[in-house]
């Protein structure tokens, strides 16, 4: 019961470990790059405008899509490494 128990915790700590790196990552790119470090960002071009307007625009949104599919993955894998899959 006891190591039920610390399986859970060590599972959801896991879990929580996983959504502040994700949530970090996307405040990153969307607030510092789109917003803070645009100007820095201002003379490197990409598609026709600076860097810092394309991850406010595009990068964020993108970035978002990717950690999507990132987590979804990585909580795969956390699943099967503590036995709470769902096959």
């Amino acid at each position: 019961m006891a190591d039920d128990k610390h399986n859970a915790q060590a599972y959801w700590q896991a879990n929580l470990r996983l959504i502040i790196i994700s949530l970090v990552i996307w405040t990153v790119v969307s607030y510092g790059f789109g917003i803070l470090l645009r100007p820095m960002l201002a003379g490197i071009e990409v598609g026709g405008t600076d860097l810092g307007f394309w991850f406010a625009q595009q990068g964020s949104i993108l970035t978002y899509i990717v950690l999507i599919f990132f987590y979804a993955w990585r909580m795969n894998k956390l699943d099967k490494e503590y036995g709470v899959d769902e096959e």
